[in-house]
């Protein structure tokens, strides 16, 4: 694999600090200094005009004297020398630049413009750009601080990326106290270049690095960073903190769904959708990086609470309460144990109450039955000091327990000085405690969540799913008609047009220009009918009083169509009235009218809604958003997030609705805005619902042009499963074979396959001759982010089931334009031909994603992989690295060559 295009940021061989200092106080000196004291192995180049040594170090006048390649450089001078530095740097073939001069952020006006021509600069030398950074960063495995710091960095697997240097001084100096390590500190300051998203795709594969944790103010690239998240959550635990959780100003969207989308709301959903845990304030923040090494795991959010004080334990109830965290219900048997060794007076159903003078042999008996009770996920227990109790005794029976269960032990250690041995006891054994029982339910809180949020990483949604396919080209036809006209909104007729196309009910609608034409239109529907204006510029009908419903005689038909013409040509104009609209009533007396409608988002693209609906819809305010695609596990999600679900149960004399009809609307609308970039915002208000179905009274779709050469589904943040890679086809001896991309529930076959495959075709595939997968690169294998990464796989259909017989995949290289590659065939199916169809599909998949060149090695001892690659196209050449292996490069120019 590739270098990644920040190694030599982040990983540097040699550094140059331009402005490196002996001033006390100075970036300058503070940078050399950290480099120095911290025990860093590279070549250190030392920049300054008038000294020639700095700290010990010889020093050159300017960048151009440097006559050793250079990774690195940090810019501490003045604002006023970055322009000209920047330019030196890029012709001294520096490529990675780290700017932290104290007077420049980059956010004042003119500090704006100086940012911008910096930028451009550097764009044209191919340089990349850290800060402006009040901090800098910190590697401590590598002894690597080239940081404006005082203070001690331990060594661990924990990551913190941050867009605030206080933040990240703050955090450092809490760890300092708490002894808690980092593989890697980082401040990205302004953010002007190398994002959170850039950091986040480094650190993916990072070894040193087992957790993240991330603070967030604001993102350039939503879809690098989602990518790059979703790629770290499946293998790291990851947690967020995002401030300015509020929108300044009110929106002014032409729909309703645009109008209530709040951009937090769909920051927080994207977070889940990566499997990230949110964190909501710096307290929270402190108290989860005391569970993030990786220990600490629950697969439920049935907690069960052990306490000596049945105070202290019922403060932690009635925040369990607020949470809506289930307090486990004790099986029979664990009561039973519990009854053999606690006093009488004890309570033994959840919270148990070990009363107050148990001994630490009590509280471990206690909590190792409850702990295995199988309707416990986790286990809370709460110590306070009292008159015999032993708090140290107590620590060190926890200290074991947790080490001998998969299930989360979290401890309230309630008090203060009598207890202060233990605490410290506690933390250096790396036990996560918390001094106020509250505290550890919302960390067990936490824990659920983020459980909860790597189900929803897990949902690969297609972007067309397997109900009855849309009609794409009459929507296409629609879409582009009303572009070409040069209009933005569909009046109601189009709209349902696009709706039908997608299989959603709609009432029947036809267009009026007069009085008359209204009556014989009611003729002909039939009565009741209602009445709608159908006129430029409008944002909602019954703004203008365009809406009369249940109009049951034709005179009422022809008086109000009357009326409503002459409001709103008074109104309007008479140049913006168009006419009418005449529908049946919906006729369902026991409908529920709900809103699902679509919003674009200025970070993550196009978002679904769905609520109350009606005319009341912005006061209610009952919306929750999702971004597609979505799944029926995601649409029951995100029906279940709204306060109007509990309307679309039985209550009264009113039937449930029919939640199949209304999660098939949702599934549609994803559909639709995958197929369709073009969709910026929609309405289907009111999608009315009953026992029977639903059916889509009213609607609104804006739309918008795209550029001609935009990439398919580029404009969504989530990458849908590409199904438009799948094929059917046949090997050779005429066996029908499926090839499509690989999903996550996948992953019970892919291990199968690779327990068949011969010692020798592992050893060559994986070089190891491991004979299965670990769980961890099961997981990776199969759990892919389609924007970055690709698998084939081949399957057929055996007395047995499905069966893969192969697998070829490529991760894009961090340039983004090419890929590495890796193929293996099930030893029983080779010579049918297999190999050339499944790299063929794996080429069309490469240029789909566009790249350019697809790369990869083969060891030397592989001769009929070579004489396959060879057959393929590809050019071989000696590894750069490694004398045993090959290194195979094939250019993705012209694919009909390539067919076999």
């Amino acid at each position: 694999m590739k270098p990644h295009y920040l190694a030599p940021l982040f990983d540097p061989r040699s550094i140059a600090v331009i402005g490196a200092s002996e001033t006390v106080g100075s970036v300058g000196c503070s940078v050399m200094q950290n480099l120095l004291d911290g025990g860093y192995t590279g070549a250190i180049h030392a920049v300054n005009l008038r000294h020639k040594t700095v700290h010990g170090i010889a020093a050159v006048k300017t960048v151009s004297k440097i006559t050793t390649p250079v990774d690195l450089g940090i810019l501490t001078t003045p604002s006023r020398t970055l322009l000209k530095l920047v330019e030196a740097c890029g012709q001294q073939g520096i490529r990675h630049i780290m700017i932290m001069s104290c007077d420049f952020v980059g956010n004042d006006k003119a500090g704006q413009k100086l940012l911008e021509k910096i930028l451009a600069t550097a764009k044209t030398f191919n340089i990349r750009i850290m800060g402006p950074t009040v901090f800098g960063y910190c590697r401590a495995p590598s002894k690597l601080l080239a940081a404006n710091y005082k203070g001690k960095i331990k060594s661990g697997s924990l990551a913190v990326v941050s867009q605030s240097s206080s933040v990240t001084t703050a955090i450092l100096d809490w760890a300092e106290l708490h002894d808690v390590g980092f593989s890697s500190v980082v401040s990205l300051g302004s953010a002007s270049d190398i994002d959170v998203g850039d950091v986040l795709d480094y650190l993916v594969a990072d070894p040193k690095t087992k957790s993240i944790l991330l603070y967030i103010e604001d993102l350039k690239d939503a879809r690098l960073f989602m990518s790059a998240l979703r790629a770290a959550s499946r293998s790291k635990a990851v947690l967020a903190l995002k401030v300015g959780r509020y929108d300044e100003e009110p929106k002014l969207g032409r729909t309703h769904s645009e109008r209530l989308i709040k951009h937090d709301d769909v920051f927080d959903v994207a977070l889940k959708r990566a499997g990230v845990l949110r964190l909501r304030s710096i307290n929270q923040l402190f108290t989860a990086v005391r569970v993030l090494d990786g220990t600490y795991r629950t697969k439920g959010r049935r907690l069960a609470i052990l306490t000596n004080g049945i105070g202290a334990g019922l403060m932690a109830v009635d925040r369990a309460h607020d949470l809506h965290i289930q307090l486990a219900q004790l099986s029979p048997e664990t009561i039973e144990q519990l009854k053999a060794i606690l006093p009488v007076q004890s309570r033994l159903q959840n919270p148990v109450d070990v009363l107050g003078d148990a001994n630490a042999e009590r509280f471990k008996l206690a909590t190792e039955f409850v702990i295995k009770d199988p309707n416990v996920d986790g286990v809370l227990v709460v110590f306070t000091p009292q008159v015999g109790t032993d708090d140290m005794a107590t620590a060190e029976a926890m200290i074991a327990l947790r080490k001998s269960t998969d299930k989360p032990l979290l401890l309230a250690w309630v008090g203060g000085k009598k207890i202060d041995a233990s605490r410290k006891l506690l933390a250096k054994s790396q036990t996560a405690f918390f001094n106020a029982p509250e505290s550890a339910v919302e960390v067990f809180y936490s824990l659920a969540s983020w459980q909860y949020n790597q189900q929803l990483l897990l949902q690969t949604p297609s972007p067309l799913g397997e109900m009855e396919a849309p009609d794409l080209e009459t929507a296409h036809m629609i879409i582009d008609s009303v572009l070409a006209s040069g209009r933005e909104v569909l009046d109601e007729v189009e709209s349902k047009a696009i709706l039908r196309a997608f299989n959603i009910p709609v009432t029947l609608t036809i267009r009026a220009q007069t009085p008359d034409d209204a009556v014989s239109a009611a003729m002909g529907l039939g009565l009741p009918v209602a009445l709608k204006i159908d006129a430029k510029g409008i944002l909602h009908k019954t703004d203008i009083d365009g809406v009369v419903l249940n109009l049951s005689s034709l005179v009422q038909v022809a008086t109000e169509s009357s009326k409503m013409l002459a409001r709103a040509q008074e109104r309007l104009g008479a140049e913006n009235v168009r006419g009418l609209v005449i529908q049946p009533m919906h006729g369902k007396k026991s409908g529920r009218e709900l809103m699902i409608g679509v919003g674009r988002d200025h970070s993550f693209g196009p978002v679904i809604t769905f609520g109350h609906g009606g005319v009341t819809v912005e006061v209610f305010n009952d919306i929750a958003v999702s971004l597609p695609p979505l799944n029926e596990y995601l649409a029951e999600n995100l029906i279940r997030r709204t306060r109007v679900k509990k309307m679309l149960a039985p209550f009264r004399n009113l039937p449930g609705v029919d939640m199949e009809a209304v999660k098939a609307v949702l599934l549609r609308v994803s559909e639709m805005v995958c197929e369709f970039p073009q969709i910026q915002q929609l309405d289907i208000n009111p999608l009315v619902a009953d026992e029977h179905g639903v059916v889509a009274v009213d609607a609104r779709i804006v739309i918008a042009p795209v550029p001609e050469n935009a990439r398919r589904y580029s404009h969504m943040a989530i990458h849908p499963y590409p199904a438009h890679l799948a094929q059917i086809t046949q090997l050779k001896n005429g066996l029908p074979m499926v090839l499509r991309p690989i999903r996550p529930e996948d992953a019970d076959l892919v291990a199968m396959f690779v327990s068949k495959l011969s010692e020798e075709s592992r050893y060559n595939r994986f070089m190891s001759t491991l004979k299965s997968l670990p769980q961890v690169m099961l997981a990776r294998f199969t759990q892919l982010d389609y924007t970055r990464e690709m698998a084939i796989v081949a399957t057929v259909e055996t007395s047995a089931g499905t069966e893969i017989i192969g697998v070829a995949r490529f991760t894009a290289n961090p340039d983004r334009d090419s890929c590495e590659f890796a193929v293996v065939i099930s030893d029983q199916w080779q010579g049918l031909g297999l190999g050339g169809r499944l790299m063929n599909a794996l080429f069309v998949a490469a240029r789909d994603m566009g790249l350019s060149v697809i790369e990869g090695e083969v060891l030397s001892s592989n001769k009929t992989m070579l004489t396959f690659m060879k057959h393929l196209g590809f050019t071989i050449g000696q590894h750069p690295e490694d004398d045993s292996l090959k290194w195979v490069v094939k250019p993705l120019t012209d694919l009909a060559q390539d067919s076999i």
